[in-house]
């Protein structure tokens, strides 16, 4: 699988999707891994730390949108990032959606979330008899279905 992990540009965030030794594993597995330049500056990993793990490092974020399978991000996509997703695309991040409907409008609109899955997936945090969130049940889903 082809992995990108853009750099976060939401307002004073400084983590990256992936750690260097992250993307290191993800290589072993036998995926590409493609970072943007910078991504790891907030937590002092240089772009030649990242190539040393493995990782492709890429000038933009709209290539690592356009080339990757899965993105992987701490942050939910901001507006300029939504534009950037497409159908059949696998979004690995946090999302907060109800505050936020016009997030859920475009995420739905790039084809990223299907409400049918979303739905499932919240009836399965709802049924945790521990109250915990089950949210590795959503992330495991394969890429273009179940």
């Amino acid at each position: 699988m082809l992995i990108g992990v853009p750099k976060e540009i939401k307002n004073h965030e400084y983590r990256v999707g992936l750690t260097p030794e992250s993307v290191a594993e993800l290589i072993a597995d036998g995926n590409t891994v493609l970072v943007e330049t910078n991504a790891g500056e907030g937590i002092g990993a240089s772009d030649q730390v990242y190539e040393s793990h493995g990782a492709d490092i890429i000038e933009t974020a709209e290539e690592i949108f356009d080339r990757s399978d899965m993105i992987i991000k701490v942050k939910e996509p901001q507006s300029a990032e939504r534009a950037m997703l497409k159908k059949g695309q696998i979004l690995y991040t946090y999302l907060h959606l109800a505050p936020d409907p016009e997030q859920t409008k475009d995420l739905i609109e790039s084809g990223v979330i299907d409400p049918a899955k979303t739905v499932k997936c919240a009836l399965q945090n709802a049924a945790s008899a521990a109250g915990t969130l089950l949210t590795t049940n959503c992330a495991v889903l394969k890429k273009g279905g179940e």
